[in-house]
């Protein structure tokens, strides 16, 4: 006795899954921007970099593809689940398939297709994003030093330098000591300033261990390891301030090593380079292993560091 085909439950099942296409169709179009751009770091009034754009689109399109797969694969299983169930007056069992060549070169190709797919674009994007042809003729030329647990910014086209020290409590920032307001800063930290629209080209470096540089609003982290340089280049296209972090677990005291971006005017950012002449903050820190000493020793007691003395204790 065979089972009848159950042609009105599929009729059913087709419908429901075309009502759920149209509305998930509607809701992604009516979607916020927080959501059409993957919960990712931005904003509604410009790109925060010339690649945030990119690396969102990446993200957001390797979602849509991920949720596809899974819209299919799901409807298909509870398709055969309700399609194929026993039915009571059907006692016989279905045809017992040992192989079926074409249904298994699909979904052998498929998954292939899918994975060249989903590696040429990002292969491409990262190629873009990591693209070092323009660091010779970059705008502004920055080394940033990791150590445990802070960081030191050289400046230097302006042949000038800030420098950073540990935050022992992160946890006890209060909204009062954030910077203009935005999570993650506080005045407390060290400040890297970039100018608006200006290519500005990153060398990085550790003094100690290895280390992350990451600004969550760039979608962007490089790491930075000892007796190796790596280098990126980018262009902040938005002024604001950004919190910066290190993305490494470098240590016990790895969750204070933060600081504040703050991508400024031509004409700020010239200012600040003269505040840092003015303290006396000329030249460069130095980056290799068991430099920290001498660099303390640099610093004058005004801007708040170590003297010789207290380097010793």
């Amino acid at each position: 006795m065979h089972s009848k085909p159950p042609t009105r439950t599929r009729r059913a099942i087709l419908r429901a899954s075309a009502i759920a296409v149209a509305i998930a169709v509607l809701a992604s179009g009516c979607a916020s921007d927080t959501v059409q751009r993957g919960y990712l770091p931005g904003f509604t009034d410009g790109q925060v970099t010339n690649q945030t754009e990119r690396m969102t689109t990446l993200w957001v399109g390797s979602w849509i593809a991920a949720l596809a797969v899974g819209v299919i694969t799901w409807g298909l299983i509870l398709w055969c689940v309700a399609a194929y169930r026993k039915r009571r007056d059907d006692h016989q069992l279905p045809v017992q398939t040992r192989y079926h060549l074409p249904l298994e070169l699909m979904y052998t190709a498929v998954p292939v297709i899918m994975v060249l797919v989903l590696f040429y674009w990002t292969d491409k994007d990262m190629s873009a994003v990591q693209d070092l042809s323009g660091a010779d003729t970059a705008d502004v030329n920055i080394q940033v030093v990791g150590k445990q647990w802070s960081w030191d910014f050289n400046y230097l086209d302006e042949d000038v330098y800030d420098f950073g020290e540990h935050e022992g409590d992160p946890g006890s920032v209060t909204a009062e000591e954030q910077v203009d307001g935005v999570p993650g800063t506080s005045t407390e930290f060290p400040t890297l300033y970039l100018p608006v629209n200006q290519s500005v080209h990153f060398t990085l470096d550790s003094r100690d261990v290895i280390h992350s540089f990451w600004i969550p609003a760039f979608l962007y982290k490089r790491d930075m390891i000892p007796d190796r340089t790596n280098e990126f280049v980018v262009t902040p296209t938005r002024e604001g301030t950004y919190a910066g972090k290190c993305a490494e677990l470098c240590g016990e005291f790895h969750s204070g090593m933060l600081f504040n971006v703050k991508v400024v005017s031509q004409e700020e950012y010239d200012a600040h380079m003269d505040e840092l002449r003015a303290m006396g903050q000329t030249g460069s820190l130095e980056s290799g292993e068991g430099a920290e000493n001498s660099d303390l020793d640099r610093h004058s007691d005004g801007a708040g560091t170590l003297n010789n003395e207290e380097a010793d204790e």
